[in-house]
C-alpha cells in the first residue's frame, strides 16, 4: 500500500506512521502544502493522512494554500480513497463533510484521557475503553451528519469519528513523539498557561513515556484501517 502524508509544520514528526508503514512493507511519501509543494495525482496512493497543524481550517484568507489542499482532500474522499485526518486534519474532514469547526471553550494541551463511546467499531477493535493521548488544540468541530462518533474527552466531546466506508478522523495525537512534544513546548511555550485543560510543561514532560503506548494504539488503528479496506 502507498501512503501520502500531508504535513503542516516543519518539526512535526511523522515517524510513528512511516515506521509503521516500513514494518508492513508499505511506501510512504510526505508533502508539505504550506510551502506550496505540489500534490501528486490521486493514483499515486491508496491512503491519505492529513496531519496536524497550528493553523485553523477556517483561515483560508490567512493561508491561501488551504483552498487547494481542501479541494485535493475532497477529491480523495469522493474517489473512495482511504482518508485519515489527525487533529487539524480531523477538523478539515469535519468541515468538508459540512460540519462547523470553531474555537473550543477550552484549549486542550497535554496528556488527556479519551473515552470511547458505546459504539462498537472495527477501527477501535483493540483500543481500550479509556486511554491517555497527547492533545494540542484550541479548535473543535461538530459531528458531521451521517458520521459515527467513536470517542470524546471532558474538554472536547468529539474526539474521533468515522464517515462512510473510507473516512476516519482523530482529534488526538497518538503519533506525537517525545522529540516533537519537547519542540512544541519550546516553540509554543506561550500557549502553556494556567487553564482547566492545559497541563504544565513539567507535567507534559513527565509523561512522555506514554508515547510508546500511543504508538501501539496508532498501529492497531492503522492495521484495521488498511487491512479491512473499509470501515464496516
Amino acid at each position: 500500500m502507498r501512503l501520502l502524508l500531508l504535513k503542516h509544520f516543519s518539526f512535526d514528526d511523522e515517524s510513528a506512521i512511516t515506521d509503521w508503514a516500513a514494518r508492513h512493507g508499505h511506501e510512504a511519501e510526505v508533502r508539505f502544502p504550506p510551502d506550496g509543494e505540489a500534490l501528486p495525482g490521486h493514483e499515486s496512493y491508496e491512503l491519505l493522512i492529513i496531519l496536524g497543524g497550528p493553523m485553523s481550517v477556517y483561515e483560508d484568507d490567512k493561508y491561501p494554500w488551504l483552498v487547494d489542499e481542501k479541494r485535493y482532500v475532497r477529491e480523495a474522499m469522493d474517489s473512495g480513497k482511504l482518508v485519515l485526518g489527525i487533529c487539524f486534519g480531523a477538523q478539515m474532514l469535519a468541515e468538508l463533510l459540512g460540519a462547523r469547526v470553531y474555537r473550543n471553550n477550552e484549549k486542550e494541551l497535554g496528556w488527556h484521557r479519551v473515552e470511547r463511546t458505546e459504539q462498537e467499531h472495527p477501527l477501535f477493535a483493540q483500543i481500550p475503553q479509556q486511554f491517555y493521548s497527547f492533545q494540542w488544540h484550541g479548535d473543535c468541530f461538530d459531528l458531521p451528519e451521517g458520521a459515527v462518533r467513536l470517542a470524546g474527552s471532558k474538554a472536547c466531546p468529539n474526539q474521533a469519528f468515522v464517515y462512510g466506508p473510507h473516512v476516519a478522523a482523530l482529534q488526538f495525537h497518538l503519533e506525537a513523539s517525545p522529540a516533537a512534544i519537547r519542540e512544541m513546548l519550546t516553540r509554543w511555550s506561550a500557549e502553556v498557561v494556567e487553564a482547566p485543560y492545559i497541563q504544565s510543561a513539567a507535567e507534559i514532560r513527565a509523561n512522555l513515556d506514554r508515547s510508546e503506548a500511543s504508538f501501539a494504539m496508532l498501529g492497531h488503528i492503522l492495521d484495521q484501517f488498511t487491512s479491512a479496506k473499509e470501515l464496516v
